[in-house]
């Protein structure tokens, strides 16, 4: 992670050093936040507007008043982005339920939303995407509104704290024998017979705006797919596992629990809906041999 050094706190920008939060924030006090995060290439924003949309929907949910219309938003990523000659990463935005100087559970009726964004810098295809990660499984502890994009992720990041004790990148989380999702993205699996799966939407996972792309992608090349839940039994026997976000584009799983998963190696399924979202997202493919 390399942070740009240009921030934006509460209508200013500001360094790293200056943006300074009250300890008496809803969103420290009480995770009542929200929060997106949308990728970088060429200084071009990815699917910038499902982003945006899913973002005034968790703040409806949430009883947080959306600070800026879609244009406005557009515009201070946009600025984000130029104050700080951003090429390609994440850009993160943050909405809190405020601060009004005392703790108290149900707040004022009307918050003030305090409003942060920064900029992480890296490379958005990598070893992942080439060689492919380790997942263990998971009991999924979250709470029960899982589609909204909030803050409230101790139990994610529990996750890929005992992931990491287990010697994986990241985690795969079920509930009663049915997978949810990983740790902060969508799981994708190949049967042993072809088929491509991804859990159906619901308030059990995130609408994630990488599954949608990619939904939208295998509809145009005819590529069946079943949306639908699937157990940790089939998630152990697939031939082919990745996941979707967009921190991680389109990871390849090789490994589960210590197992491999198919051949041990990123499969062809996957290979393909790497190059059809890559080149979705104008990546120069050149490069990628390996695809």
């Amino acid at each position: 992670m390399t942070l740009a050094p240009i921030m934006y706190l509460n209508g200013r920008f500001v360094t790293a050093d200056q943006a300074v939060l009250s300890p008496f924030d809803r969103g420290f006090l009480f995770a009542h936040a929200a929060y997106e995060v949308t990728a970088v290439l060429n200084q071009r924003l990815i699917d910038f507007q499902p982003h945006v949309t899913r973002l005034r929907r968790t703040l409806d949910q949430i009883d947080i008043p959306n600070p800026f219309s879609d244009e406005a938003w557009l515009e201070l990523h946009q600025e984000l982005i130029c104050r700080n000659d951003f090429e390609e990463g994440l850009v993160y935005v943050q909405v809190s339920a405020g601060n009004e100087g005392y703790r108290d559970f149900a707040g004022p009726e009307r918050l003030t939303p305090t409003i942060f964004l920064f900029a992480d810098a890296r490379p958005l295809i990598g070893p992942m995407a080439e060689h492919g990660i380790s997942a263990v499984t998971l009991p999924d502890t979250r709470w029960l509104r899982r589609d909204l994009k909030t803050t409230q992720l101790l139990s994610q990041a529990l996750a890929y704290r005992q992931a990491r004790e287990r010697g994986a990148v990241t985690a795969i989380m079920y509930e009663q024998g049915y997978v949810t999702e990983a740790a902060s993205a969508n799981v994708w699996i190949v049967t042993p017979e072809g088929q491509l799966i991804t859990r159906n939407l619901g308030t059990e996972i995130l609408p994630g705006i990488t599954r949608a792309a990619v939904t939208d992608l295998l509809a145009g090349a005819d590529v069946p797919l079943v949306e639908a839940r699937f157990s940790v039994e089939a998630l152990r026997s697939a031939s082919e596992v990745f996941t979707s976000s967009a921190g991680a584009l389109i990871a390849p799983v090789v490994s589960l629990d210590g197992v491999p998963i198919g051949s041990g190696r990123p499969g062809p399924v996957t290979r393909n809906i790497q190059r059809l979202y890559y080149d979705r997202m104008g990546a120069d493919l050149g490069p990628l041999s390996w695809l």
